[in-house]
């Protein structure tokens, strides 16, 4: 009893030292390393074409607790920042607080603890194939996470693989489940490679093919730059989440972006998430007027971020054009924080969220034409969903992602989130601009580096020229559908060898 404490305790610290991997560490190595230690604890014993005879109640459920013991790890260090929001801006007291982070780093450990019991179901005749199942189990279940009950895939393995990663190549063609995919198989091959001399030679072969293909492809330009290049200026304002909705201190946010703005012209301005905390239409007469004319340059705008009400009194979450007057409303809303789930409508009890009730926008919104590009809006949390983010930048040459993370207040959560938006701009071959109330605002490079970028929690102005990319890559044309056909491939065969395994165990011998 005690042994198997220990080897729980020492699977939840490799979850917990996985995290360091992602911003703002980014020791991106530490992932494999975690992931490696979790396959070795439950590693099957198999000879070259053995079936498996390990796939007992005892072992699938031995697997799911090391999952789930991993998971507690992983996101009890890497996601306990909800803590702050519920706390420091939506009132919960600190022991509902508590309960309620680590119900929710529960639930989402539940998703690496049924990928390993899946796992220990299947069964292989190879500890190479034993690998690749492993990795597939895990890819389906980040994928599940990302989409079941509004989906949080936060903190997928793929996204600690950006540049400087070898990995980073593979994301424009496969997205980040097929870089996940990667790490995982990785992990596992490398322990396989360790224990057992035979397979080196095809452990070191798979590996190579995985870490150079990737670095090869980092070398290709998939999208093609715009030769104009569009002047922007991304303002930060850095107004305290505290004071933001406190309407005697409205004036506070008027002059701080109007200031910024007539300091910092440029052809395409952006104001981070709800900016205004106001419905337009209620700001001072003359005030938007005032901050459109600091856009300099034919079809030049200025993007807000603001709420807006339609004429049947619902209110979004939305950026608006004051160039054009179109708006884009933000359609993934945030579980409590924008939307209270149906059943949950008693949480409201505890939380003092102010506008957490938006309707969700259309599901087809046209980017705007701006001076000679196409923009793609997003707003904040939006962006941690590929496929969504994939379906919007399909028609547009630049992505803008409005953001307002200090809900988070000095936390891991705002590198993470730039993480994340730099793994949207390597999938898709456009360029993205983030404006965010206090961090990180930031112009991401299409081959996903950073180029330039404001410190956290000043207020300020990010000045850059950037070219709109026109073209695809190979993700923006077929999406996580190659991915995830082949990690269901690969569990269908391994099922499929199962029953043959089975059917020959219960064949009569010759003679009998």
């Amino acid at each position: 009893m005690r042994g198997r404490a220990v080897r729980l305790l020492a699977i939840a610290a490799a979850g917990a030292l996985s995290v360091f991997g992602f911003a703002p560490f980014a020791w991106y190595p530490l992932t494999f390393i975690g992931v490696a230690v979790l396959y070795a604890c439950g590693r099957r014993r198999l000879s070259p074409g053995s079936p498996d005879a390990t796939n007992s109640t005892r072992a699938w459920r031995q697997a799911a607790c090391h999952g789930l013991a991993w998971g507690l790890g992983f996101f009890l260090t890497g996601v306990s920042w909800v803590y702050i929001s519920l706390t420091d801006f939506g009132g919960v007291p600190a022991p509902l607080a508590v309960l309620a982070t680590l119900m929710f780093c529960l639930y989402l450990s539940l998703f690496p603890s049924l990928a390993l019991a899946i796992h220990a179901r299947l069964p292989t005749r190879s500890a190479i194939g034993d690998t690749a199942v492993f990795a597939a189990c895990w890819t389906l279940a980040e994928w599940l996470r990302g989409e079941l009950l509004s989906g949080f895939p936060w903190l997928a393995l793929g996204y600690a693989h950006g540049p400087p990663s070898p990995l980073a190549g593979w994301a424009p063609v496969f997205g980040v489940w097929g870089v996940g995919f990667a790490v995982t198989w990785l992990s596992a091959l490398a322990v396989e490679g360790l224990a057992t001399r035979t397979l080196r030679v095809r452990v070191l072969l798979a590996g190579g093919v995985l870490m150079l293909g990737g670095w090869g492809l980092r070398t290709i330009a998939w999208t093609t730059p715009h030769t104009h290049a569009l002047e922007v200026s991304l303002l930060q304002g850095n107004i305290p989440q505290s004071l933001k909705w406190r309407p005697e201190l409205l004036q506070q946010s008027l002059s701080t972006y109007l200031e910024l703005a007539q300091r910092h012209p440029a052809q395409l301005m952006l104001l981070p998430e709800t900016a205004l905390p106001s419905l337009p239409e209620n700001l001072p007469s003359g005030y938007l007027s005032a901050l459109r004319a600091t856009a300099r340059g034919p079809e030049a705008d200025v993007i807000l971020g603001t709420v807006v009400r339609d004429r049947h009194g619902r209110y979004f979450n939305a950026a608006l054009s004051l160039a054009s007057g179109a708006d884009y409303r933000k359609r993934h809303l945030v579980p409590f924080g924008e939307f209270t789930p149906p059943l949950f409508a008693w949480t409201l009890t505890w939380l003092h969220i102010p506008m957490s009730d938006f309707a969700r926008g259309a599901a087809q919104q046209p980017p705007w034409s701006i001076a000679g590009e196409r923009v793609a809006a997003n707003i904040c949390y939006e962006d941690i969903f590929g496929a969504e983010i994939r379906a919007r930048a399909r028609h547009a040459t630049l992505l803008a992602n409005l953001s307002n993370t200090a809900w988070f207040g000095d936390s891991a959560a705002q590198p993470q989130h730039l993480q994340i938006a730099q793994m949207r701009a390597l999938e898709t071959g456009r360029p993205m601009l983030r404006a965010t109330n206090s961090g990180v605002t930031a112009i991401i490079a299409p081959d996903g580096q950073v180029a330039g970028s404001l410190p956290a929690f000043t207020p300020g102005a990010l000045r850059g020229r950037v070219h709109g990319h026109e073209g695809s890559t190979p993700y923006l044309l077929w999406g996580d559908l190659p991915t995830l056909a082949w990690c269901g491939l690969i569990v269908l065969l391994a099922l499929r060898a199962g029953r043959t395994s089975r059917h020959v165990a219960r064949a009569p011998l010759p003679g009998q």
